[in-house]
């Protein structure tokens, strides 16, 4: 197990904008599904971070979390979301997603009118 001290160090070094810290700060963060912790710093505009994010709310099937990444316009988060909603068979969803100008939505929802 790493050393208190050295996370409680490594994570001030990412509050001081570090990117290397950054990088593995969100990484550990990730790593225990921290999603408030990643989010945090995506939210501060740290690509990686971002990516994390992404990935994570996948995982733990956090389908709001992705459609908030999909409104400020991360395309990874809004096929995710087109994904669930064609899993789920939500057609409200995809009709809505479409409408936003998602393509992947539109196709799908042709798709699931043809079966």
């Amino acid at each position: 197990m790493a050393d208190p001290d050295e996370g409680s160090e490594l994570r001030a070094r990412a509050e001081q904008g570090d990117s290397d810290a950054v990088d593995e700060w969100v990484e550990l963060a990730a790593e225990r599904q921290d999603l408030a912790e990643v989010r945090r710093f995506a939210d501060r505009g740290h690509p990686t971070a971002t990516d994390q994010l992404v990935a994570l709310a996948a995982e733990l099937g956090e389908v709001d979390e992705l459609r908030r990444l999909a409104a400020q316009g991360n395309r990874d988060a809004a096929d995710l979301v087109v994904e669930a909603a064609v899993e789920r068979e939500d057609l409200d969803e995809l009709r809505a997603l479409a409408d936003q100008g998602n393509s992947t939505a539109a196709e799908a929802l042709l798709e699931l009118d043809e079966d």
